[in-house]
């Protein structure tokens, strides 16, 4: 008898919701394992060709911390596409304007550039502070 391979199908996909608090966790351990949850890596059922992962609410996102002197040096870079249109924002400076924006843009990058990104993106909610009436309803649907 030959085993036969299963895969999920969309209907069958169920999603859960998990909670991380960022406090004193470091941004790129913290952005590879929140990655892994919206891929649903962790999931025995994973299949790369469907987005089987789970949602992730990320609280006290202002209070995540880097390694060694990455906090003075590491600078977040873009461009309009116009001449003098190129921009640079220090960490130090982004956390304290819109830490939100570090996290996501750090699981964003782990998340693989294909037609599933932009879904798994919009199932990461990220909050500053961990009074949030949004957070309180996730606690209350996990127990």
């Amino acid at each position: 008898m030959i085993a036969k391979t299963y895969h999920i199908k969309s209907k069958e996909i169920a999603r859960r919701w998990y909670l991380v608090d960022a406090k004193d966790k470091v941004l790129g351990r913290l952005a590879s394992r929140v990655a892994t949850i919206l891929m649903g890596k962790n999931k025995s059922n994973y299949s790369p060709h469907l987005d089987v992962g789970d949602s992730v609410a990320v609280f006290n996102c202002e209070k995540i911390v880097l390694t060694g002197k990455k906090a003075k040096q590491k600078v977040y870079r873009r461009h309009s596409g116009y001449p003098g249109g190129f921009k640079e924002v220090s960490f130090e400076k982004m956390i304290k304007e819109n830490p939100a924006f570090v996290i996501r843009h750090a699981v964003s990058g782990m998340l693989p550039d294909n037609r599933l990104k932009p879904k798994r993106l919009k199932r990461l909610k990220i909050f500053v502070g961990d009074n949030n009436p949004f957070i309180e309803k996730v606690r209350s649907l996990n127990k």
